[in-house]
């Protein structure tokens, strides 16, 4: 039985998510279908856009994704203290842009003038509360994902049902090993796959976004940002794009080299400020969801995990402490 999500998420433990959502049956999110010959490719953009779309009115940061065939990844951050300082009106003015806002609110943000009874104003103010609260939940950025996708794809193609097999499944991230292993494992998806040979050609990858805001000297604009990208004061991911991206072509490289039967001498420098051997990154770079059905990071950071939750176990502590303690 699916774990309640309170179990799963827990922001005062951990900001960094990576969720999964996978088509019902194996149907086509993406790509071309072999046995019928339609082709989904155009989807990708769907996705990539409401993901854009999302990170703008959401408190929550996007740091990676990947449109696979017939699932999606991506690795969030839930900017808790910047939906704290929103005003009242931008919590309203935020939410309006995906949900028709009951008529006293829209009366409040389009006629500035209108007067309102003490009742509608509080009826105003308990709605922005809950408003702001959806605002900077998973849950609820995946639902408007979801949802979205799912009722676009059965226009399309005329039929009603499920679209997605279940739930979203959700991972917490624990630490910077952890972290910086999952970004990796995302990025990495259609190369493992084999329908990309090079990061830049790995099409709707949050890699090739980064990769061409780069090349065009700018910041990525719907992508956490990392250190040394903006200033201090804003969030940011907690490693250099250097060094991430020294670790994805080596990783890259080795996978390729190891296909044709060529050995490569270890040179990834930035794993010695992860404390990880290049084997170990490798194999959980490639292999991140066998390894890990639940939270990830070091068995400390999981036993507080735990705890915070209320979960009874934590799944998976075996491989935690073999490759992130």
């Amino acid at each position: 039985m699916p774990l309640p999500r309170y179990k799963q998420i827990n922001t005062d433990v951990t900001p960094y998510y990576h969720c999964i959502s996978r088509c019902v049956r194996q149907s086509f999110l993406c790509g071309k279908d072999k046995n019928s010959g339609t082709n989904y490719e155009h989807r990708r953009k769907w996705v990539q856009k409401r993901l854009h779309e999302l990170t703008k009115a959401f408190a929550i940061n996007l740091c990676a994704y990947a449109v696979m065939h017939n699932h999606l990844h991506v690795v969030l951050h839930i900017a808790k203290a910047r939906a704290e300082a929103w005003s009242m009106d931008e919590v309203l003015l935020r939410w309006r842009m995906f949900y028709k806002c009951p008529s006293v609110v829209q009366r409040y943000l389009d006629e500035p003038d209108a007067v309102f009874t003490d009742d509608e104003l509080a009826k105003i103010e308990a709605l922005s509360v809950t408003y702001r609260q959806r605002l900077q939940c998973i849950s609820w950025f995946m639902k408007l994902l979801n949802e979205y996708i799912a009722r676009k794809a059965n226009k399309e193609e005329r039929c009603t049902g499920y679209f997605w097999e279940r739930r979203f499944r959700s991972q917490a991230i624990l630490d910077d090993k952890a972290l910086a292993s999952v970004l990796a494992y995302v990025d990495l998806n259609p190369i493992r796959a084999n329908i990309a040979s090079t990061l830049r050609s790995s099409k709707f990858t949050s890699i090739q976004y980064r990769l061409n805001a780069q090349k065009a000297a700018k910041i990525p604009k719907f992508l956490m940002p990392f250190k040394g990208q903006c200033p201090r004061r804003f969030k940011y991911l907690p490693f250099s794009f250097e060094d991430y991206l020294h670790l994805l072509e080596h990783t890259r490289s080795r996978k390729a080299n190891m296909e044709v039967g060529t050995n490569m001498k270890p040179s990834i420098s930035p794993l010695t400020k992860l404390n990880i051997t290049e084997e170990d990154w490798c194999y959980i770079t490639t292999n991140f969801e066998k390894l890990f059905c639940g939270p990830v990071g070091s068995p400390d950071t999981m036993h507080q995990f735990a705890e915070a939750t209320d979960r009874h176990r934590s799944p998976n502590m075996a491989n935690a402490q073999r490759y992130l303690a």
